[in-house]
């Protein structure tokens, strides 16, 4: 089985790309996801590691290398998703650029946060962070007054989503033939709020019409946990499922509530064993914790899920 290491694990603390990769082989990783905090200088070292055999490139997270002018890597520049055609149109020219990228390390894929649906309004706020502080104050989601809130929010949010998708699908029939050509998957990410587009029911929509082209879902394993744990979505493990069939890979890491993300497997929530439907080499498996995670709960958060997913003692 397969298992990739984010580089936004170690990027920041890598100068160089050899050391970067030495880290990720050191902790029994077996290939790299090229995130956005990637710089050229990083890929050097990691395509003198590529020539010697020790490291493939199953993914890049766009936008990846960091953009020149860009103050630093970000995954949401420029959003494909947005009701504004100039700012689609920009998130297009990086996306291409990360595109050919990612064909010339010989990724599988593409990881793309597509965009948000923005919930804030002249009469208030109903945005994720302020969803969390209700069901803080009430001691939980199931609380009437966070019951009330959340479905304001998701009344307001499939409102305003229906007026960015068909922009969105337009920049998709651009875009997608190119990643056909590049032999390539576009993988849209979900994410760890309410804003987050496209939510479970959009991207099933969405790989429904553009079905038989290189689009696919990307399931963020804490993200989904985060998701579940706000009741944004139903059982994680039940939702994850249901979308294997249009799922081109996964983010690994674990959460805890309300939206504590990116921690070591073991440290939270997620109960692994029942997501072993992952464990098939058709689905491109990415460790993402976040770069506070010492090397060692690592280490351990790999065994572990190699062992829930059916490989390992």
């Amino acid at each position: 089985m397969i298992i990739a290491l984010s580089s936004n694990w170690n990027a920041k603390r890598r100068e160089s790309g050899e050391a970067l990769v030495d880290e990720a082989l050191a902790l029994g990783f077996d290939a790299l996801e090229l995130g956005y905090n990637t710089t050229d200088e990083h890929v050097k070292g990691i395509k003198r590691r590529m020539a010697e055999g020790k490291i493939i490139v199953n993914s890049v997270h766009a936008y990846s290398p960091v953009p020149i002018g860009a103050p630093h890597g970000y995954p949401e520049l420029h959003l494909l998703a947005s009701p504004d055609e100039d700012e689609r149109v920009l998130a297009a020219i990086l996306l291409g650029k990360t595109r050919d990228f990612a064909e010339s390390m010989g990724a599988r894929a593409v990881v793309l946060h597509a965009g948000r649906v923005f919930l804030d309004s002249f009469w208030g706020s109903l945005n994720s962070g302020r969803l969390e502080a209700v069901a803080e104050r009430e001691g939980s989601t199931q609380a009437p007054k966070y019951q009330r809130m959340l479905a304001r929010a998701k009344k307001r949010r499939t409102k305003r989503a229906a007026a960015l998708f068909e922009g969105f699908c337009a920049s998709l029939e651009k875009i997608l033939p190119t990643f056909e050509k590049a032999n390539l998957k576009l993988c849209l990410e979900n994410l760890p709020s309410i804003e987050g587009f496209p939510d479970e029911e959009e991207i099933q929509r969405l790989c429904d019409r553009f079905k038989g082209s290189p689009l696919r879902y990307w399931h963020d394993m804490g993200h989904g946990q985060v998701r579940s744990q706000m009741r944004w979505m139903g059982d994680h493990a039940e939702v994850a499922k249901h979308l294997l069939p249009i799922t081109g890979g996964i983010h690994i890491h674990d959460a805890a509530p309300l939206m504590v993300d990116h921690l070591p497997p073991g440290d939270g929530y997620i109960p692994f064993p029942k997501f072993a439907f992952y464990a098939s080499d058709e689905i491109i498996k990415v460790f993402e914790p976040a770069p506070a995670v010492r090397a060692e709960a690592l280490r351990k958060g790999l065994h572990l899920v190699r062992k829930a997913w059916g490989e390992g003692k």
